[in-house]
């Protein structure tokens, strides 16, 4: 349904703009935009549409309710891919949370690639490695502290919008 689908789109742009700016998806895009797909679908559909709709959030939120617990994804996310599998259903978001993660993946490397002091750690790695072939311990001397996060927002909209442009809903 068409009108789903700007929802749908909408909600994913101001999600990335948020998300990128300060790292929030609000409360305030996602609950209403749910309440709006879900009685959608109720009216379009009846029973089974409300339904298909509520297997869909299900779905959504247990693709990344564990790695919510873990502390390596924020509730914002979690609500984001919810909503997406209450606008489109369980099938779309399980495709979209493949292509989400392989995107995630990408994010992870560049910011990895492109934080300061990269080749430094990695010239330590190399050089840890190669001391344990000679019996030589070289400590690892890398910090664990993590000073910025992904915006994961962002990778979740564009496994949606891979998914919408698979379905020949986006046309790039």
């Amino acid at each position: 349904m068409i009108l789903l689908d700007i929802l749908l789109f909408t909600v994913l742009i101001i999600c990335i703009i948020t998300d990128i700016k300060v790292r929030k998806i609000y409360n305030k895009v996602i609950l209403p935009s749910l309440l709006i797909s879900i009685t959608i679908h109720l009216f379009n559909s009846g029973l089974l549409g409300l339904i298909d709709s509520l297997k869909g959030v299900l779905v959504g939120l247990g693709v990344l309710i564990l790695p919510y617990f873990l502390g390596g994804m924020g509730a914002g996310d979690v609500k984001l891919l919810a909503l997406i599998g209450a606008i489109k259903g369980s099938g779309f978001v399980l495709v979209t949370s493949i292509y989400m993660a392989l995107f995630g993946g990408l994010m992870a490397i560049a910011f990895l690639l492109f934080q300061k002091g990269v080749f430094q750690k990695l010239k330590i790695i190399i050089y840890s490695i190669c001391g344990v072939r000679f019996g030589i311990k070289i400590p690892l001397a890398i910090s664990k502290e993590r000073k910025a996060t992904l915006p994961y927002g962002v990778a979740i909209a564009a496994g949606a919008f891979m998914s919408l442009w698979l379905k020949g809903v986006l046309f790039i």
